[in-house]
């Protein structure tokens, strides 16, 4: 039997179906590679009988006949979802010990799918950070390496680094993540995986411990595009509960899925040609529109001319949103209270928040707060406002020539945990390409398009118009099955 471990969620799915093999066989294949992976310091909590349970359960429904469109299917849960009786942290020390009465909606809708859940997946600390290093419980850690004969640990990326290092390691066939700034996009390029970010609005954020509210935006993170469209069509769908979520039908991105680009024209725009971009993204870059105009695309130079603002908009905006939304977390409600002999309750809020967020999750705050305050809202936080309205228009004009737009994901491959840590700045350039299309909302996704010189992935990203994930996926799909991506990590445990 081929091993369980290196199918993905079509195969898992369709095997089950026909019996040839069972559902608990899968999870157990996958339970016990999340034990021999714990190196990689990817889970933070694992579940194994939730599982082996959903594993019986879809078994049970195999011989009714009565299969749900992911029964069979194990997955790693980011642990910025809640989940109901398992402990969600968000990877903070301010949260230790937080159990939710509540399941998060996108976790509840893949249960509900018949998906089972394998564990909780480490991240940057209330997903601020590009490299998974701010979590509080230990870097992750990617299973990928150097082929120049060093053995230096590399990062999986982040904020869902646990979820690319899990899925790439094959130590779960799909995760959860979530893309504030790009950090669905950037790990799955880092670990050689496939990464959607949809439109924002078409997965629910009830649940989902918040980042920046106007960002944020779940989505899958899988071996291949197929996979993605599955999970995707899951996850997706109207809350009630959430006052952002958009009151669509969901597509049938999987039927659907078409690598034929016959007809389509490709945007490529030209100010993604950064100053100091390393030869070889440029080569890649050139590969991927070797791909599409091969699945019959015609390429089209566009232009996004507000593209160099988008960095210091998003570091405006994101860490405002957290400033206000991290608030809520004091020591008097749940998790970690600091509360040292004699101290009042002013203390007692200062003590916690010192000892509970990390020094990246600090910084941000105090950014926010700066530029919330009087006399700097105006000049920093209304300016980067009307400065993403523009973003927004810029990516609208260039719809008007284009069906989908390519770029790299990101400026490098992985780099080495401690290379970028003590330079914030050069951490949050991994971002460039992939946060203009996050203050813009659109839907966005990283396929793996080669290796470089070292051995490591290097992924391309599609971005497409609000709520036409099909065209996203349909050119990944084109990239896909030209690039031929099978490299994989070498035995890592």
């Amino acid at each position: 039997m081929t091993n369980l471990t290196d199918l993905g969620i079509a195969d898992i799915r369709d095997g089950v179906a026909t019996g040839s093999f069972s559902a608990r066989e899968v999870a157990t294949a996958f339970n016990d590679a999340v034990v021999a992976g714990r190196a990689l310091n990817a889970y933070l909590v694992e579940t194994p009988e939730l599982a082996l349970a959903a594993a019986d359960a879809a078994d049970a429904a195999k011989a009714l006949g009565d299969l749900k469109p992911l029964s069979g299917v194990p997955l790693g849960i980011k642990d910025l979802f809640c989940t109901k009786g398992v402990e969600t942290t968000a990877a903070s020390g301010i949260l230790k010990g937080f159990v939710p009465q509540y399941e998060s909606t996108i976790s509840a809708k893949l249960f509900d799918a018949g998906a089972g859940m394998l564990g909780k997946l480490n991240m940057d600390q209330f997903a601020m950070g590009s490299s998974n290093e701010t979590s509080a419980f230990g870097n992750v850690i990617s299973p990928w390496k150097r082929n120049d004969g060093g053995n230096a640990a590399l990062a999986p990326g982040g904020s869902s680094g646990g979820s690319s290092s899990a899925v790439s390691a094959r130590m779960a066939p799909g995760a959860t993540g979530t893309d504030t700034g790009g950090s669905i996009r950037q790990p799955a390029a880092f670990t050689g995986i496939s990464g959607i970010k949809p439109t924002y609005g078409r997965c629910s954020r009830w649940g989902t411990i918040a980042f920046a509210s106007s960002l944020d935006q779940a989505g899958p993170m899988a071996r291949d595009v197929r996979d993605c469209a599955i999970m995707l069509e899951a996850m997706s769908g109207f809350d009630p509960k959430d006052a952002t979520s958009l009151d669509l039908p969901v597509p049938a991105w999987e039927t659907s899925l078409s690598g034929d680009l016959k007809g389509k024209k490709v945007g490529v725009p030209k100010e993604y040609r950064v100053d100091g971009m390393p030869p070889e993204i440029e080569a890649l870059w050139q590969q991927g529109i070797a791909y599409v105009k091969d699945a019959g695309a015609e390429i089209v130079e566009v232009s996004l001319p507000h593209t160099k603002y988008a960095l210091p908009t998003y570091y405006i905006i994101a860490p405002a949103e957290a400033s206000s939304n991290l608030a809520r977390y004091d020591g008097v409600r749940y998790g970690l209270r600091d509360l040292p002999d004699g101290a009042n309750l002013q203390q007692m809020y200062a003590a916690t928040r010192a000892d509970g967020f990390g020094a990246e999750v600090k910084r941000r705050i105090m950014i926010g707060t700066y530029v919330l305050s009087a006399g700097f809202y105006d000049a920093y936080f209304t300016k980067a406002q009307k400065v993403r309205a523009l973003i927004v228009r810029d990516f609208e004009q260039a719809f008007a020539t284009c069906d989908v737009l390519l770029t790299p994901t990101a400026p490098s491959a992985a780099f080495g945990l401690g290379e970028k840590s003590d330079d914030p700045l050069a951490m949050y350039l991994n971002d460039v390409f992939t946060v203009p299309s996050s203050l813009a909302g659109l839907p966005a996704m990283s396929v793996p398009g080669g290796l470089d010189g070292q051995g490591l992935p290097l992924g391309l990203q599609i971005i497409g118009r609000a709520l036409d994930e099909q065209s996203v996926l349909n050119a990944g799909l084109a990239i896909e099955q030209r690039a031929g991506f099978t490299a994989r990590p070498g035995q890592w445990w």
